[in-house]
């Protein structure tokens, strides 16, 4: 329940004599409405209001709800006098402060208070002190009691001024009421008309409970406030518990606190040398080319503690990290197939779109074989990532074998002894981080050389497959939460 839900249920109580208790000294409202048709005769005589047409009768059957023995139905136009608003062109109002305010619709009233952002000096349609302002054209049902001496009011408002009944009480019904108001109002721009004031049916209590109804809302106002500030807080944490708590859960696994070690499993650092030496097979029989040794990592850059049994490795060092490439100009049938072939060619659309339990399955172009030729081979089994624009650090591993675009980088795993899976939940984990390295302000990305100097914690081969499963029995229930 939003705090605006939990006002409306209030106001729905006080409406139907269920906010404060009936006492039976406070007199009935039909002796009120006997007051109200006295007065209204005395002002029609004064030539202060209009007399208007007479209102239809309220039906049994148009009643919704049940009200108190002392209360009565009526039509608002039979308690209250309604004044509509007129425009005026630009050379009849100022902006210097000359005349009266003139007030043009709903961006003069913010929370229940006048902005006053023009003037006139040759007012016409009045509205005075007390009255009920309602916003009637465009942002319909935005109210306030006027607090200036005179204004002079556009079209876009109408004023109410109330017969010997409570203004807030009014205030209180229209706030209410303001739904029905909404669905009435029609056109382009939408509006709502005078009937459309003066046919609304009032659950009218005795004054003195009016006033004891507005007393005790505005007492509850504060504490709705309140509410609706640790409501906002509580749907905030609801949005962010998933993500939260997934974050929480790959940092644990990071820190090596989601599985416990195992001495006989050997170490990250024994695993690393034997990646070392699997490339170094690779690249004497001319399967894998020798890179540029990457720096030492300092203690400046340790992010945190692992396990003694776990090593802190750059990216690069087990990994070889190729950016994609893409065939120009876009779109040209020399390059890209109108028609499906064995060349996939794979986008961040294809991640965002075909990525599921972090496998892309499928992608939607295809590449003719001169377009293969201009472009970058990735095989089943690696891993792809987003370097560039709003998708950056989106990933997965590929399920099918294809050619990546330039927006895309591949993070090949040439000796296979590390789980492209492992991979992956690595780099969910860095996924903020690497979004913070991005460099450029057109097109933002991040360029290989991040990728293979980012720091990964390596745990020993087997405790990587037991986090593995650790992980595929959380996260189901994580979905589930």
């Amino acid at each position: 329940m939003t705090a605006q839900d939990l006002e409306n249920s209030i106001l729905r109580l006080a409406m139907q004599g269920k906010l404060v208790e009936q006492r039976a000294e406070e007199g009935t409202a039909r002796e009120l409405i006997e007051q109200i048709g006295i007065e209204k005769e005395r002002l029609i005589k004064e030539g202060k209001i209009r007399k208007g047409k007479p209102l239809p009768k309220i039906t049994e059957e148009e009643t919704p709800f049940e009200i108190p023995e002392s209360w009565e139905w009526v039509r608002l136009g039979n308690c209250i006098s309604l004044l509509s608003g007129q425009d005026m062109t630009p050379d009849k109002y100022n902006d210097g402060g000359v005349g009266i305010p003139y007030l043009t619709g709903a961006s003069n009233i913010e929370d229940g208070k006048i902005i006053i952002n023009r003037w006139t000096d040759e007012p016409k349609v009045i509205a005075i002190k007390g009255n009920l302002l309602i916003t009637c054209k465009g942002t319909i049902g935005v109210t306030c009691i006027l607090t200036e001496k005179k204004v002079h009011i556009a079209r876009q408002i109408m004023a109410i001024t109330a017969i010997c009944i409570e203004t807030e009480y009014i205030n209180k019904f229209l706030q209410l009421y303001v739904g029905v108001l909404k669905n009435k109002a029609k056109s382009m721009i939408p509006g709502i008309e005078r009937k459309d004031i003066l046919n609304a049916m009032v659950p009218l209590p005795p004054l003195d409970e009016q006033k004891r109804i507005v007393e005790k809302i505005e007492g509850l106002l504060p504490y709705i406030e309140k509410y609706g500030k640790a409501n906002c807080k509580l749907e905030k944490l609801d949005k962010s518990f998933h993500e939260d708590i997934q974050k929480s859960i790959l940092q644990y696994a990071m820190q090596g606190k989601l599985v416990e070690q195992k001495p006989e499993e050997g170490t990250g650092e024994e695993l690393y040398w034997q990646i070392q030496a699997e490339k170094e097979k690779l690249i004497k029989v001319g399967k894998f080319k020798k890179e540029k040794r990457l720096p030492e990592i300092t203690g400046d850059e340790i992010l945190f503690d692992i396990p003694n049994t776990w090593a802190w490795v750059r990216v690069g060092d087990l990994f070889t990290v190729i950016r994609g490439s893409s065939p120009r100009p876009k779109g040209s049938l020399l390059y890209w197939s109108d028609k499906k072939t064995d060349n996939n060619w794979i986008t961040i659309k294809d991640i965002s779109a075909f990525c599921k339990d972090g496998v892309l399955s499928q992608t939607t172009e295809y590449l003719t074989e001169a377009g293969a030729e201009l472009s970058t081979y990735v095989g089943e089994d690696e891993l792809i990532i987003a370097v560039s624009g709003s998708t950056t650090g989106k990933h997965c591993v590929l399920g099918i074998e294809g050619y990546i675009y330039d927006g895309l980088a591949a993070v090949l795993n040439p000796t296979k002894i590390i789980s492209s899976s492992y991979l992956s939940i690595f780099f969910d984990w860095v996924y903020e981080k690497l979004n913070a390295q991005k460099i450029g302000s057109a097109f933002p990305n991040i360029n290989t050389d991040i990728l293979k100097n980012t720091l990964m914690p390596l745990p020993p081969l087997d405790e990587q497959k037991r986090i593995l499963k650790r992980l595929k029995n959380i996260m189901p229930y994580i979905h589930k939460l």
